[in-house]
């Protein structure tokens, strides 16, 4: 059984002549319901706490983006780079890695406060580790905090974390079907960043067909694309950024004012 997603995975064999085939646990079937049942409020006590955090970043006019993406993707060279380009001290860093503080160092270097999350075994981050990481980092108020989350195009798109935004790095390294492969993710996103763009020339990655899947399963989703190496598209970036953080200020300034939905950006 998976220890983070509740799930029974079925042992395979192959045999001599190269035929396979899957034997599940024979108790699967018994306790498919219990594994269900755990999940639920696995999640729902995830999102009791996240919904905590987003009050909490609320009230301190702090702007929490969820940065996902799979290993190598370029999510911490993007923050490197992002860094570079704002002005120092707007920009705060959770770092989730299963094991090592790399990432973490690299951030600081680059002039940011940061926290360090390792999971251990854990393929994602949790509202809880978040919770814990922002008392922490304490962020100053009318801040962006970015959480790099673990290497993952799975488990993170099922945690919530109190963040205001979702973004998923895309690398042109990887296969432009992601989108389709691995839906989940990718509906979960406000943002899709096509990165290494550096690359795109010499790899067989299709641009459009990757924002088109994306779409597919994200209908109205915004794609930016960039490279952290060369700073193209950085530009585009940080303004969705700064629009982000505009629009969590004016929203919090209808609520004192009065009712009203906050602003959504334009896709």
């Amino acid at each position: 059984m998976c220890a983070i997603c509740g799930c029974d995975h079925p042992h395979e064999h192959v045999h001599a002549d190269g035929t396979r085939h899957s034997h599940a646990h024979a108790h699967a079937e018994h306790h498919h319901h219990e594994h269900v049942e755990v999940e639920a409020r696995v999640l729902a006590r995830n999102d009791a706490i996240a919904e905590r955090n987003a009050a909490w970043l609320a009230a301190r006019g702090v702007l929490a983006i969820n940065l996902m993406g799979a290993p190598g993707c370029g999510k911490t060279s993007l923050l490197e780079r992002t860094l570079k380009e704002r002005a120092a001290g707007s920009l705060a860093v959770i770092e989730g890695d299963q094991a090592t503080a790399n990432d973490a160092v690299r951030i600081r270097a680059a002039g940011a406060a940061v926290v360090q999350v390792n999971t251990g075994t854990g393929c994602h981050l949790d509202a809880s580790m978040v919770e814990r990481s922002l008392r922490e980092l304490a962020p100053s108020p009318g801040s962006v905090v970015v959480i790099e989350n673990v290497g993952n195009l799975v488990c993170p798109a099922l945690f919530r974390l109190g963040e205001r935004r979702r973004v998923v790095v895309l690398s042109v390294t990887e296969g432009d079907d992601k989108p389709l492969k691995y839906p989940h993710m990718f509906r979960a996103a406000d943002l899709v960043l096509i990165s290494k763009m550096d690359l795109a020339p010499h790899v067989d990655f299709d641009v459009a067909s990757a924002a088109s899947n994306a779409r597919l399963v994200n209908p109205g989703v915004a794609v930016l694309r960039l490279s952290a190496k060369t700073g193209s598209g950085l530009r585009d970036w940080t303004s969705w950024l700064e629009r982000e953080l505009e629009g969590l200020r004016d929203g919090a300034h209808r609520r004192v004012e009065g009712p009203g939905d906050a602003p959504r950006i334009e896709r």
